[in-house]
């Protein structure tokens, strides 16, 4: 799927409130489809298992299907997979070919925890959901909260990892749902604008806002998270009972405001310049649009803030 530019701004200059609001109503029917989904299998699994790669808004989908869920009478527990990180062995660690740590790989995870949480939930018993802190790089079960389904609950497991092998293909009875920006910008039968370029601009904003992490920074890391994506996320889509795609043919305006006062104050020298003004040539041509338009429970407000959600 594409978005033509053209439409885009004319949208914009005719009514932007309302092409905002579409925008969000077409996503808010997505997150119903999904819903549906879940509660269909609901009787056979209650593990529902989101994965999508980096700045697809997994988070912020996960919380939303949780209201959706909530509002037809199934209460939902949204955990995070990041805290069944593994406190990781120097020695036995993942590593890239370069010999760094390899963050992304599936193998940083406990899975066995996982899968063990994931059977006894489906009992009915009670687990302890652990919680890593990232600031020291090891987790912490003395901080980790019980956690017991009821009947007619559900719990979504959000994560990069959670279609894969160890994970979902250990658990084939699961809800799996998949996440990412999918749709380019195009004018006429150009590219304007890449999907990816859409997720890492989200995340680009967002490590700069919440994360303390300069752009160039996250250009840097971005090869690495390219390169997990293709072997560790990516060939596991096909697994998913619902695809989305959270691309909204309105974010790359309201991102113009945020993300090119950034990419222009990276130093000519950085060895990604060339990708680097490819991204801002890409901006070109759309118009912007003010970010306090934009409505407090938008998916975009996962990554430039003053949302209605709670991500700690």
């Amino acid at each position: 799927m594409s978005y033509q530019l053209q439409e885009i701004n004319r949208r914009i200059d005719q009514d932007v409130k309302g092409f905002l609001e579409a925008c969000d109503a077409q996503y808010a029917n997505k997150v119903s489809q999904a819903a549906d989904t879940i509660l269909n299998n609901l009787s056979t699994s209650p593990i529902v298992l989101l994965s999508g790669p980096s700045g697809s808004g997994k988070t912020t989908t996960a919380l939303k299907i949780e209201e959706e869920l909530e509002k037809r009478g199934v209460l939902s527990h949204t955990i995070s997979m990041d805290n069944y990180f593994k406190t990781l062995n120097p020695k036995t660690v993942p590593r890239t070919k370069d010999g760094s740590i390899d963050f992304e790989s599936p193998l940083c995870m406990d899975m066995d925890l996982l899968n063990d949480h994931f059977a006894k939930l489906s009992r009915g018993e009670t687990i302890i959901v652990p919680r890593f802190e990232f600031a020291r790089q090891m987790r912490n079960d003395r901080l980790g909260e019980p956690l017991r389904l009821k009947k007619n609950e559900v719990a979504i497991f959000e994560g990069i990892h959670a279609l894969n092998d160890e994970c979902a293909g250990r658990n084939p009875d699961a809800t799996c749902l998949y996440i990412s920006a999918r749709s380019n910008v195009v004018e006429g039968e150009d590219l304007r604008f890449k999907g990816t370029w859409m997720r890492l601009t989200r995340r680009a904003v967002r490590d700069y806002n919440f994360r303390g992490t300069g752009v160039a920074e996250t250009l840097d890391m971005w090869a690495n998270v390219r390169r997990g994506e293709k072997l560790y996320i990516s060939p596991f889509k096909h697994r998913a009972n619902y695809i989305f795609d959270s691309s909204l043919p309105y974010e790359v305006s309201v991102m113009k405001n945020y993300a090119m006062p950034l990419l222009e104050a990276v130093p000519q020298e950085n060895v990604r310049r060339k990708e680097l003004l490819e991204l801002i040539d890409g901006f070109q041509g759309f118009h912007p649009i003010d970010p306090e338009l934009v409505p407090p429970a938008s998916l975009i407000r996962e990554f430039i803030g003053g949302g209605i959600y709670d991500y700690s």
